[in-house]
């Protein structure tokens, strides 16, 4: 093991260990899972030009994209209201309802802050 591991967030024991996918600490028994680091620095998302998204905001696309089984797509400038911040497929990261297409996940690099 090259990196280490944080230390307990309950009790701060130095002695945790990893079991499948989730840090274990043995001296009070708390488990919890390490949240990835893909594109976010300590949890925070950002969009396409650095503002820190939330959940609630609103944002509007920035490029055109392509949408399986739509023959429109979302065009550049569409604007998504009520986004939610998730761990999604990949590095989709913005579970939302696009208007005239539905329920989607997005990359949070094709968004801006409105």
């Amino acid at each position: 093991m090259d990196e280490t591991l944080p230390p307990c967030p309950q009790c701060s024991s130095a002695y945790t260990y990893e079991m499948g996918t989730l840090l274990v600490c043995p001296e009070c028994a708390h488990e919890w899972t390490l949240v990835p680091s893909s594109g976010e620095e300590g949890g925070v998302i950002r969009d396409s030009v650095g503002n820190i998204l939330a959940d609630g905001d609103t944002v509007t696309v920035i490029k055109t994209l392509k949408v399986k089984g739509s023959p429109t797509g979302i065009k550049a400038g569409t604007r998504v209201r009520n986004i939610r911040l998730v761990n999604g497929v990949g590095d989709h990261d913005i579970d939302c309802k696009v208007d005239g297409i539905g329920a989607m996940q997005l990359k949070s690099s094709v968004v801006r802050k409105a």
